[in-house]
């Protein structure tokens, strides 16, 4: 470690405006833009690009309610944060992942290898994507979802999960691998 209070490997880009927390390990080859905001104990993995003004390791709401616990962000090796784009706590990502613009994915999300999340889509909490996803533009996932591995969603496309709303009971969708979701679909709670 250096004497920072976060670890930064070799070939780090760190541009202006950005905020760092602390244990952070930022690996090698780490590019950070203009004016993102790198949250308590996120890792970077090598390789891995951040676009300007995003927030990595957003916080959860104990944050607000004055009760903080440690909730680590891992991101893996060679991904692609694009511009805008919010990731909580408490999530897991794999290597070679990409966003479009302005994508949220919301805490405890376990996502991947070579997934993408296409702009203005939003993963909310206690969701599982497996390998090779593609998620096209303004998608939305639904908490307590499980998407495995070789899935096709097109934009538009709404998983939902409260099946007498509003209530506090959630089902999430199941879309088994090799499913191909079509533009503009619905799918029920439990489907």
């Amino acid at each position: 470690m250096n004497n920072m209070s976060y670890y930064k490997g070799n070939n780090v880009t760190i541009k202006e405006g950005t905020i760092i927390g602390n244990n952070v390990i930022l690996e090698d080859d780490v590019y950070i833009d203009y004016n993102c905001i790198i949250r308590d104990n996120v890792t970077i993995k090598k390789g891995t690009k951040i676009g300007a003004n995003c927030i990595i390791g957003e916080y959860l709401m104990d944050f607000y309610t004055g009760v903080t616990s440690n909730h680590p962000l891992t991101i893996g090796e060679n991904s692609i944060i694009r511009s805008q784009t919010i990731i909580y706590g408490d999530c897991e990502i794999g290597n070679n992942f990409q966003t479009g613009h302005r994508v949220t994915i919301r805490e405890n999300a376990k996502i991947g290898n070579d997934v993408s999340v296409g702009t203005l889509s939003d993963i909310q909490g206690d969701c599982e994507i497996g390998n090779y996803v593609r998620m096209h533009s303004n998608v939305h996932i639904g908490q307590k979802s499980k998407i495995e591995d070789f899935v096709w969603i097109f934009p538009y496309v709404v998983l939902t999960n409260d099946p007498t709303p509003p209530s506090t009971v959630l089902h999430g969708v199941t879309i088994k691998s090799f499913a191909i979701v079509a533009t503009g679909s619905t799918i029920l709670p439990g489907i």
